[in-house]
C-alpha cells in the first residue's frame, strides 16, 4: 500500500500497488460510519457503560478498566453489537462475576445510545436537519455514481435492522437501495454480513471478483476479500466529518485485513469511481 496522488483527487488516498479498475457488477455497503454517522459517538456510551459494568481488578484504574473494554469494542467493530456484548460478558465472568444475559447488555447499550441519537433522529424528521449533514462527506455524490453505473447496491450493517431502515430512510437512501437493507437481529446467527455476501454472490450467479465494497469495520472488508472482491476502507473521520483527515486506528485495522484502498471520505466520488471500476 501506498500514499498516492493521482490525477482528480482531492483528498486522501492510500491504495494497493497494480491496483487497476476491475469489472464491478455488485456493490455492498457498511452502514455506521461508512455512509452514515447518526451514532457517531456511540464508543463514548458502549466504554463507560463496560467499564461500569466490568468487576475491577485489585489496583486497577478507572482509565485502565477503559482502555480493556475500549480494546474489546473496537475489536469487534462491524460485527453484530451482540458480539461486543457476550465479549463483555465473557469478562465479568473471567473477573469472577456473575454477568447478565447478553441480550440484557444489547437493550441496555440501545437505551443509552437512543438518548444521545435522539435530537438527531427528531431533527431530521421534523426537517430541521438535513440528510446530509449526517452522511459521510460525499456519499450522495458516490451513490449517485453507482447508481448511474446501473450497480445493484446492498446495504448490512451490525446494527439492528429496524434502526438501520429507520436511519436509511431519513437519510433518503432507499431510492439507492431498492429493498436490499439488512441489519442484524436478536437471533443474532441468522444474520451475518458474510451471510448476505454468500447469497448475493449465489443469488445473482457471480464470481466474488466482481464485488465492490465500502466500509470502515474490519468484517466486511475481510468478508471480501475472503471472496476475491475489491474492498475499499472508508477511514472517516467521523466527529469531523468533512475534515478529509483519516481515523488512524480505522486505517491501521483496515489494512491488516487487507483493504486495497483507503480513503477519509467520499469527496472524490467520481474520480474514485473511475480508479475501480472498468468502463
Amino acid at each position: 500500500m501506498r500514499t498516492q496522488s493521482l490525477p482528480g483527487f482531492t483528498g486522501y488516498l492510500e491504495c494497493a500497488d497494480g491496483i487497476q479498475p476491475r469489472r464491478v457488477t455488485h456493490v455492498i455497503f457498511d452502514f455506521d460510519g461508512t455512509l452514515s454517522i447518526i451514532r457517531q459517538g456511540w464508543p463514548e456510551i458502549m466504554t463507560p457503560m463496560f467499564a461500569e459494568m466490568l468487576p475491577p481488578l485489585p489496583g486497577e484504574s478507572q482509565a485502565e478498566r477503559e482502555r480493556i473494554c475500549l480494546d474489546d469494542i473496537m475489536r469487534l467493530n462491524g460485527k453484530q453489537t451482540i458480539y461486543q456484548m457476550i465479549q463483555l460478558a465473557d469478562r465479568i465472568r473471567e473477573r469472577g462475576g456473575s454477568p447478565k444475559e447478553p441480550l440484557w447488555y444489547k437493550h441496555e447499550y440501545l437505551r443509552r445510545l437512543d438518548e444521545r441519537i435522539s435530537e438527531r433522529i427528531q431533527g431530521l424528521q421534523s426537517g430541521r436537519f438535513q440528510p446530509d449533514q449526517y452522511l459521510v462527506h460525499g456519499s450522495r455524490n458516490l451513490l449517485d455514481g453507482l447508481k448511474a453505473r446501473g450497480l445493484p447496491m446492498y446495504l448490512a450493517s451490525g446494527t439492528d435492522e429496524p434502526f438501520v431502515k429507520r436511519e436509511a430512510a431519513l437519510l433518503g437512501l432507499n431510492p439507492y437501495f431498492e429493498g436490499r437493507i439488512y441489519g442484524a437481529l436478536d437471533d443474532y446467527k441468522q444474520f451475518s454480513k458474510k451471510m448476505i455476501i454468500d447469497r448475493m454472490l449465489r443469488e445473482n450467479n457471480i464470481p466474488g471478483g466482481q464485488l465492490l465494497s465500502f466500509g470502515d469495520g474490519y468484517v466486511e472488508i475481510q468478508n471480501t476479500k475472503d471472496v476475491g472482491g475489491l474492498a475499499v476502507a472508508v477511514a472517516s473521520d467521523e466527529a469531523n466529518n468533512g475534515s478529509g483527515k483519516v481515523d488512524a486506528w480505522k486505517r491501521e485495522r483496515l489494512l491488516g485485513v487487507g483493504a486495497d484502498v483507503v480513503i477519509a471520505d467520499f469527496r472524490d466520488a467520481e474520480t474514485l469511481l473511475n480508479l475501480l471500476i472498468a468502463p
